[in-house]
């Protein structure tokens, strides 16, 4: 499965984040949406404003969402 995170700098909840995906074991690649302007605007295409934004094969959503984050790790997308 493939996870991708994008996220800001000194973003509390997109540390958030990465911190609980890397204590879960979720493999996931990060991407800094201040340096990538295409990544911008997929982000605002999906209708979200606000950071991190989460999105999987089947799946995306923003914020910091523990109960996806274990839906992840329950579904095997561990490393």
């Amino acid at each position: 499965m493939t996870i991708t995170v994008y996220s800001k700098p000194s973003c509390v909840q997109c540390t958030v984040t990465d911190r609980a995906l890397n204590i879960k074991g979720i493999e996931c690649t990060v991407v800094d949406l201040s340096e990538t302007p295409d990544a911008m605007q997929l982000v605002k295409d999906l209708g979200y404003l606000q950071a991190p934004v989460i999105v999987t094969d089947e799946d995306h959503w923003s914020w910091f969402r523990p109960d996806k984050l274990n839906a992840l790790a329950s579904e095997g997308a561990t490393r």
